[in-house]
């Protein structure tokens, strides 16, 4: 072992030196954003090693592999290479580790199958099929995500049945036989010697639950010292399998947690807020330590994040600060509508960049969902500036983007065999693999077009019911594509070709995300159609979907340059944690989005919306902007947000803004409304108190100079001038940039007010 003396604590300042030295009994390190965690947690298990514990007597816990690798690699620096026998590691890993060696005492062979999620789906699908139950009300999606929140949360199928809550909840969505489901795929798995991911924590809590032949008082004694990172992201299940580690008579519990339970933002993956909030009533003798200098951001932003989340009733009291200097204050950019937005985040960017000679890379955008990377995508596009997606794809190479785009271009291009092999048989309607190849192979060899073999040839009686049904679905589009604009034919088709009932069946968490970013591509299609303003003179074209396809191709067709590493990161705030940016972009800042739509009934759901705001703010070390848009497409109807409540939260000294940004206090009570490819009702446009629904559009031919007249996304204006072909040149004086605009009348929608 190496011997450096402890000249590493000199590195620390004196409350992060003091929750490193403390290594005996339970401890809890509150660490706010920016304040030094990682080095704490790393340092403390150098210490304990620094005393002469062997390193594999210590657990470190952690909810990333690159996290765990990070952790080695600094002990290892101040320790040497006896580093590497720390047992450091995620749940999952270290957890599979131990069950390698022991599985075979609860009826599991050591050398168990781990199911990934597309093994999990195959045998649920069997199961559901063996049941002879509706593939669309049974979701496969769905039933997954119960059983896995069942496990995280130490439910057996045995205890779930017994649960009249849970089982009234699955009553109520029409699916009452979950609990068979799980009962059947818990002995599959077993009798298949598999465990999925969930297993590999509920498997472990049985271990040691169930202690077979001593074993939870051999891994007691081996483990006298446990760490737990990101504790406010513990599930119920992970926290009951570290204390049955640590609690035992005569322990030592010497335990050490680390987190910030103003981070706690994953709920949905199962993650709850008591674990750490009930932590000290867990250990009365607990020794707390509150990391409260922020290192990473400037004075004003650290005082926002205190402001905004001094609003959460329950939370660890805690006051972060810098001595970074007051830096720059936050801006706040409020657009009419998301695409106005796009365009000033982007013109901004190329000021920060020019103004503070800032690389791409120290720049990101976050959103709060990922839907909302498309009108990003495009403004950065126009910009030249580059970028890349961070932890998901860009938003047209999207599955469900893909999917629904393919039925577009076919329905105006039935000679693309890419777009035809691709939906086919999406949703399933029968047309197997080699079904598909026969096609493929006989356009090949006669020259032809799939869609003129699909026409032209008589297929055996199986395949001929799917395939006729397939062509007269797609002849169906083909007809509509004639007759109808980009919108009215890409709702249509979204409908029925049964992928609107296919996504929206899967209540999910990612299933949702999959509904939100589909709706996105719909919004995208209604704003192209409605988009009647000339650009830079040009005269707008026809809203057909073969022009709204080719407005797309360059966001699909563009070439990416995988060696660019200087780009611009654009990714959810959930993506976001525990990265940093010298500039960073908060959007989408409205009532119904960011506080999201489905957290307002809950006040504990708005707390976690407030905690994810805080964790996005304080992303930024340098320079900070926040957006919103008064308009926004969704659901394919223009609807009119409030600002977010948390921007009123921020404090006005902290914000660079004459604007003002207050609102009266939505309820609690908002009503949840979802979606998926449905209309949303009429939405009052505060500013104007004209609904959409009863909005009738003049002539274009009774426009005249002069007139006073109202569009639904610029608000009122006069006729300046009015030419031969009907192209208006329009002053609107609600405009937050440009107040002119050249708009022909032929496409526009203006209501005559004179």
């Amino acid at each position: 072992m190496q011997d450096v003396g402890q000249s590493y604590l000199e590195e620390l300042n004196e409350i992060q030196r003091n929750a490193v030295t403390a290594t005996k009994g339970p401890v809890m390190v509150i660490a706010g954003p920016g304040s030094g965690k990682t080095r704490v947690l790393t340092y403390r298990i150098a210490h304990i090693i620094n005393q002469g514990v062997p390193p594999w007597e210590i657990l470190a816990l952690t909810f990333t592999n690159k996290a765990a690798k990070e952790m080695k690699e600094r002990i290892e620096k101040v320790v040497g290479t006896g580093a590497q026998r720390v047992w450091a590691g995620t749940f999952h890993s270290l957890f599979a580790k131990i069950l390698r060696r022991e599985a075979h005492k609860i009826g599991y062979p050591n050398d168990f199958t781990i199911y990934d999620t597309d093994d999990s789906k195959s045998v649920i699908n069997e199961i559901i099929k063996s049941l002879n139950l509706d593939k669309k009300v049974y979701n496969n999606g769905a039933v997954r995500a119960r059983i896995s929140a069942a496990k995280s949360n130490l439910i057996t199928p045995k205890a779930y049945v017994n649960n009249e809550e849970l089982m009234a909840l699955d009553r109520m969505n029409r699916r009452p036989l979950i609990y068979q489901i799980y009962e059947k795929y818990a002995a599959k798995c077993l009798r298949a010697g598999a465990m999925d991911f969930d297993d590999l924590l509920l498997q472990m809590f049985r271990l040691l639950y169930q202690n077979p032949d001593g074993v939870r008082e051999k891994y007691q004694q081996q483990f006298k010292y446990v760490m737990v990172d990101e504790f406010q992201d513990t599930n119920v299940l992970q926290y009951s399998t570290v204390k049955l580690l640590v609690d035992y008579p005569g322990s030592p519990q010497n335990i050490c947690i680390v987190g910030d339970d103003a981070q706690s933002i994953y709920s949905f993956r199962g993650a709850t807020i008591e674990n750490i909030l009930m932590y000290q009533s867990d250990y009365p003798n607990v020794q707390t330590f509150k990391l409260e200098q922020n290192y990473r951001s400037t004075s004003f932003i650290v005082e926002a994040a205190n402001e905004v989340i001094n609003n959460n009733k329950r939370q660890i009291p805690k006051k972060i600060w810098t001595d970074k200097g007051e830096g720059e204050k936050i801006k706040v950019i409020k657009a009419m509508t998301e695409t106005e937005e796009g365009k000033r985040i982007a013109d901004s960017i190329v000021e920060h960049k020019n103004r503070y000679n800032l690389r791409n890379s120290e720049i990101a955008i976050l959103y709060r969902t990922n839907s909302q990377s498309r009108v990003f995508e495009e403004q950065l596009r126009r910009s030249n500036i580059a970028y890349r997606i961070y932890g998901g794809l860009s938003f047209y190479q999207r599955k469900e983007i893909k999917d629904l785009v393919a039925y577009m271009r076919l329905s105006v291009n039935d000679k693309d065999d890419e777009a035809l092999k691709r939906i086919i048989n999406y949703p399933k309607r029968s047309i197997g693999k080699t079904t598909i190849e026969k096609i493929s192979k006989l356009a090949d060899d006669n020259e032809m077009s799939m869609w003129q073999v699909l026409a032209q040839i008589d297929f055996g009686p199986r395949a001929k019911k799917s395939i006729g049904d397939f062509v007269q679905l797609i002849k169906s589009f083909k007809q509509k594509a004639v007759t109808q604009d980009a919108y009215e034919l890409a709702t249509f088709i979204a409908r029925k070709s049964g992928i609107s009932e296919l996504l929206k069946s899967d209540t999910s968490p990612e299933g949702e995300g999959r509904v939100e970013n589909a709706n996105a591509l719909l919004d995208a299609v209604k704003e192209f159609v409605d988009d009647d303003e000339l650009i830079d003179g040009e005269e707008v074209q026809e809203k057909s979907m073969s022009v709204f396809l080719q407005s797309i191709s360059l966001m699909t067709d563009a070439d990416k340059d995988e060696e660019n590493t200087d780009v611009v990161t654009l990714m959810s705030v959930h993506a976001a944690k525990g990265l940093e940016y010298k500039s960073v972009y908060v959007v989408g800042l409205e009532e119904n989005l960011f506080p999201s739509f489905m957290s307002l009934s809950s006040p504990d759901q708005i707390d976690e919306e407030r905690r994810l705001f805080y964790v996005a703010i304080t992303r930024a070390e340098e320079y900070l902007t926040l957006s919103f848009a008064t308009s926004r497409y969704q659901y394919g109807n223009a609807r009119y947000n409030d600002p977010s409540r948390f921007l009123e939260e921020l404090g006005q000294t902290n914000i660079d803004s004459l604007m003002s940004i207050s609102k009266e206090k939505p309820s609690f009570g908002t009503p949840k409304v979802l979606g998926n490819f449905k209309k949303l009702g009429p939405q009052k446009v505060p500013a104007l108190g004209i609904d959409p629904g009863d909005f009738k559009a003049s002539p274009a031919t009774k426009i005249k100079e002069g007139m006073t007249v109202i569009h639904l996304k610029f608000g009122q204006g006069v006729v300046k001038t009015v030419d031969e072909r009907l192209v208006a040149t329009i002053f609107f004086d609600g405009l937050s940039d440009s107040k002119e605009k050249r708009i022909m009348l032929k496409y526009a929608k203006l209501q005559i007010l004179d």
